[in-house]
């Protein structure tokens, strides 16, 4: 059960392992890209390359019919991976084993929907996989399984993505191949993740230079980090943190460098509405940004 890239990995490794699938869960197509056409979601993509079965329905908590072709499948257990809909107390126990979900976090950190831009935002040294047995509450469930890996100074969030999904997968293969005795999650540490979105992008250079690096890292490519100049809302890839200092939202000189409430901010990749990233050198061509002016 799951629906987006992180997902996919774990998918594979199950059926690479032997696993009998009885059916995959995930959610139903949506409208994308210029034509909004209907396109399946990278889960569903990835079961029909193996032939598998895809069960796409749009809610479960409300559906009786939903819940009782769930537990039709006499599952032995159902692994949860960024599937997107809450399953509801008889989902929960229908199987055997019970649902165990992949997330991407190292228990009780992070829980919630969006863990890994969370631990990239707070600059955490590490982060990592839990396998947890899920029940009624929000990651509260007991853990089985976890691994660790370190977040760099310069990790983005594709690079820590791909690499917590890869682990995510080994993991879940390791716990279905020897079920180990199930922990409770210890009660201090708790944070959560929130969902996300396109506010939460603004820049706002008040902020220590280095917080703001991390939120350019933690949100690209979605939902994005942006500036307001000359009534343009304008994408930053790619920052660095440098030695420097002036009003917040000042340019400070050609690089471009920008002042920030601690520090200052090198912009290194760039984007104007409706046109594709470039390089600073190449952005400053097209659109200046000359020193003493002001970022919004």
């Amino acid at each position: 059960m799951g629906s987006p890239d992180f997902a996919v990995p774990a998918l594979q490794a199950l059926h690479a392992a032997g696993h009998a699938i009885a059916a995959v869960y995930c959610q139903p197509p949506r409208p994308a890209g210029r034509g909004q056409r209907e396109t399946p979601c990278p889960v569903q993509r990835a079961a029909e390359a193996l032939g598998l079965a895809v069960r796409s329905p749009a809610r479960l908590r409300q559906d009786a019919a939903a819940q009782a072709a769930f537990a039709a499948l006499d599952l032995d257990a159902a692994i949860v991976a960024a599937y997107g809909l809450i399953l509801p107390p008889a989902m929960l126990a229908a199987p055997r084993l019970g649902c165990l979900n992949i997330h991407a976090s190292l228990l009780p950190r992070w829980r919630g929907a969006a863990p890994i831009h969370a631990a990239l935002l707070a600059g955490d040294a590490e982060t990592g996989v839990t396998i947890m047995q899920m029940e009624a509450g929000l990651d509260t469930g007991p853990m089985l399984r976890h691994a660790a890996i370190p977040i760099g100074p310069a990790t983005t969030l594709p690079e820590l993505h791909d690499a917590l999904a890869s682990l995510g997968a080994k993991l879940i293969v390791e716990t279905l191949a020897a079920i180990p005795p199930a922990v409770p999650q210890p009660a201090d540490g708790v944070t959560y993740a929130g969902k996300l979105g396109k506010a939460d992008g603004a820049i706002d250079w008040t902020r220590p230079a280095a917080l703001i690096e991390r939120q350019v890292r933690a949100l690209n490519p979605w939902p994005g980090t942006f500036f307001t100049c000359r009534g343009e809302a304008i994408r930053l890839h790619a920052a660095l943190p440098v030695a420097g200092a002036g009003t917040p939202g000042e340019v400070l000189d050609t690089a471009p460098t920008i002042a920030c409430g601690a520090g200052a901010l090198r912009l290194l990749r760039l984007q104007r509405p409706g046109r594709g990233p470039l390089g600073a050198e190449d952005f400053l061509r097209g659109f200046a940004l000359p020193p003493g002016s002001r970022l919004g």
